[in-house]
């Protein structure tokens, strides 16, 4: 281990990057410079960045280059109090790089948040990750363990403690789940996740996501088969129906 460390010590370390939002208003407070990352080990059969999955695409950035890219936006995002986001595929498979960037966000003074599955154990590196991170917008693909594996391909189970050890040490976390017609839309499923989300102290937010089809080409495109093809977009009276199940505005 101590080899390895040393090694890494060595080596500038750079993060494969998806994409980047100059103008992100749905990912966080105020507007937000987005940085989706590349690589994810999930498989939402909703995913609109189908694209995102692969580990070994995207282009190569080091932290400076991140920080000098996203330092030509600052005064445009600060002054609406928003900040930076890191999105994906999954920011948090990249972790040596967020111990690197972070710390110079926080020099700069930018609020940042990170948009995760939170599917990871809780490890001394993610520790330090989540002490450095402002906010996290935490996606609860489904309270429903058989229908979370069956949805994206894992279980529940490191997400929601992911939730819990937010809760423990108090950090601000938004809660998102997208609601799918006839999946993740079930009255028992909303209501355990309304039982579970009254046991965190530290939710800021609960968001609905309705699902919709809009990245199918993506799948087309990449040859992959769309396995949610029958399935109708959700409506805003799906997501009113949810939001009052969940006793949410």
């Amino acid at each position: 281990m101590a080899e390895e460390i040393k090694t890494n010590a060595n080596k500038e370390i750079k993060a494969r990057i998806h994409s980047f939002e100059s103008f992100g208003a749905v990912d966080g407070p105020g507007i937000r410079f987005v940085v989706f990352f590349q690589g994810c080990s999930l498989r939402c059969k909703y995913c609109h960045n189908r694209d995102t999955w692969p580990t070994n695409a995207g282009l190569e950035y080091s932290s400076d280059e991140l920080i000098a890219k996203i330092s030509r936006y600052k005064n445009y995002f600060t002054v609406s109090g928003g900040g930076v986001t890191l999105s994906g595929g999954e920011p948090l498979l990249q972790q040596d790089f967020l111990l690197e960037l972070l710390p110079k966000l926080k020099k700069l003074d930018i609020h940042t948040a990170i948009d995760t599955s939170g599917s990871f154990p809780i490890t001394d590196k993610m520790r330090k990750i989540i002490d450095l991170a402002d906010l996290f917008l935490l996606d609860i693909k489904c309270i429903n363990d058989n229908i979370c594996k069956d949805l994206v391909g894992v279980s529940n189970k490191l997400e929601l403690e992911f939730a819990r050890y937010l809760s423990d040490i108090n950090k601000d976390v938004w809660i998102r789940q997208v609601l799918v017609p006839g999946i993740t839309d079930h009255e028992e499923d909303l209501l355990k996740l309304k039982e579970f989300l009254s046991t965190l102290n530290n939710v800021k937010k609960v968001e609905i996501l309705a699902y919709h089809d809009l990245g199918r080409f993506k799948w087309e495109n990449l040859g992959c088969n769309y396995e949610l093809e029958d399935v109708p977009n959700a409506t805003t009276e799906d997501v009113a129906r949810a939001k009052r199940i969940l006793g949410i505005n």
